[in-house]
């Protein structure tokens, strides 16, 4: 009887755990939703006991659904959603709810925290600028409107470290997720006192530090009844779920790179040395690995553009669709490939809600740019899928600039699933495209950091070789790439030429 690991993913939507087997076989998955609340505009907040609650459910349902005993789990991996604020009292009771990773209220503790250190400091340090959605600003916030709830504040949690403590009564954190919160020595990997006292933080008031794949505490006997897992099950680090998700799609060594095309587009690279992008314009964490890093560059609307797209211009497409039983999608990506590459000197911007890297501009705009009147619909599908291309190339190329080889791609994610959008993503990096065996991104990657914390790999390596396979290679083609190189060239100059415009634009639209 092989042994089974458990991988849980505290998500943004809901808290989906998974089963796989000791050869990374998919047993059971379960997912359970939960609200997130939005009390004022631009503020994000999530209920931690609406986690605990929906883990407990998918926990439950997976022995169910496999027909597998909970004593042949050897291992439980946690990972979710990055830089929210937990706030527990001394007894371990939850304070206000999590401000999560999109709320935006903190920008005035962005700037004071900049200004306190200095830009370049701070890079030095955490690895990356001052942003809302990161953790210590919201800390700030709390002390300076909610100082009633900031004076009973005795342990400070990041959302699957609550799962952790209500699973095992332990708190404690691990590298990669800590990393994200403006607190941590990312170089040295533990928590930095410099930090803390910019703050005013108390050491004691944060949990203890693990590296990713460690057993960092062990399941209570008090969660064992409400999980039915066997108490004293270990509970290993886990990780953010942008580096457990790397961890299961086998990104672990440099040179392979992995872009996640959903909503938004993720690019990240495995780096065996710490390195930061000089303009902070990459975010630079520490890996799931342990002693190596990663940099990660975001396209805030890549999926999300091509659902625009239908929503709003392809009415007819989804028509069509619908008569044919296919998915919108589908007939979209099937008329763009019709299109040649470059759709004939049509660009299109993909900064429709603004954007992150290489611009961290919120007054970005989106734009069709070399419209004439040869432009079809198709022409202009293929310019969305080509845009955003481009858009995850800057984050390649932020990569390169920092002598990072890259050999390799793997992609996952919604946009992954379209053969004509990974055709024009291997064109425009001029890389090899790959898919590999795992398609449950973090939860894999949480339940294959139990099996080496348990024992059965030695190494996070050895875990991926063993578990992570890959599906389908698509190279480059030979004469599309120079003609992307070109037109990649032109996009470039779209941004700084229309920078002012999109400021004007915004300005008049508040007016």
């Amino acid at each position: 009887m092989s042994a089974l690991y458990a991988g849980l993913d505290v998500g943004t939507t809901g808290a989906k755990a998974l089963l796989v087997d000791e050869r990374g076989t998919l047993l059971a998955s379960a997912t359970e939703e939960y609200p997130t609340h939005t009390p004022r505009p631009l503020w994000s907040e999530q209920d931690p006991e609406d986690w605990w609650t929906a883990a407990v459910r998918a926990f439950g349902r997976l022995f169910h659904e496999c027909g597998r005993k909970p004593e042949e789990v050897k291992g439980v991996g946690l990972t979710g959603q990055m830089h929210g604020l937990v706030l527990l009292d001394r007894r371990g009771g939850v304070l206000r709810p999590c401000i999560m990773w999109n709320d935006q209220r903190t920008a005035p503790q962005c700037e004071e925290l900049t200004s306190k250190l200095g830009f370049d400091r701070l890079l030095e340090l955490t690895g990356n600028p001052a942003l809302p959605g990161f953790t210590a600003p919201k800390i700030l916030w709390v002390r300076q409107n909610e100082p009633h709830v900031f004076e009973r504040t005795a342990h400070i949690l990041l959302p699957k470290d609550y799962i952790r403590y209500r699973l095992t009564g332990e708190f404690a954190t691990e590298v990669s997720d800590a990393a994200g919160t403006l607190l941590l020595d990312v170089r040295r990997r533990s928590w930095s006192p410099e930090m803390l006292r910019t703050l005013e933080i108390r050491g004691e008031w944060l949990p203890g530090m693990h590296e990713s794949p460690d057993v960092s505490a062990r399941v209570s006997t008090h969660a064992a009844r409400e999980t039915g897992f066997i108490g004293g099950t270990p509970v290993v680090g886990g990780g953010g779920d942008q580096a457990a998700g790397a961890v299961g799609s086998g990104v672990v060594r440099e040179g392979v790179v992995s872009v996640t095309v959903g909503t938004s587009g993720v690019v990240f690279a495995h780096s065996d040395a710490y390195r930061i992008e000089p303009r902070g314009r990459l975010h630079a964490f520490c890996h799931a690995v342990p002693g190596a890093w990663h940099l990660m560059g975001v396209t805030l609307a890549a999926g999300g553009s091509l659902r625009w797209y239908r929503d709003t211009l392809g009415e007819s497409d989804s028509a069509r669709a619908k008569e044919r039983g296919m998915d919108p999608y589908e007939v979209l990506t099937e008329g763009a490939g019709k299109v040649p590459p470059g759709s004939e000197g049509l660009l299109f911007l993909p900064y429709l809600s603004g954007e992150r890297t290489p611009y961290p501009d919120p007054n970005a705009r989106g734009a069709f740019v070399g419209l004439t009147i040869r432009h079809t619909r198709a022409h202009m599908t293929r310019a969305v899928l080509e845009g955003v291309a481009f858009s995850l190339r800057d984050c390649l190329e932020l990569m390169k600039n920092l002598k990072l080889d890259i050999r390799e791609v793997r992609v996952s994610g919604g946009g992954a699933r379209s053969t004509v959008w990974r055709q024009i993503m291997a064109d425009v990096f001029n890389v090899e495209l790959v898919t590999v065996t795992s398609t449950e991104g973090a939860p894999f990657g949480a339940a294959l950091l139990a099996a080496v914390g348990a024992g059965h790999f030695k190494t996070v390596y050895e875990a991926c070789d063993a578990m992570v396979k890959r599906v389908a290679v698509m190279p480059p083609q030979r004469k599309s790439v120079p003609v992307y190189e070109q037109l990649y060239q032109s996009y470039r100059e779209l941004y700084p030429s229309l920078k002012g415009v999109f400021s004007r634009l915004t300005q008049t639209a508040l007016m």
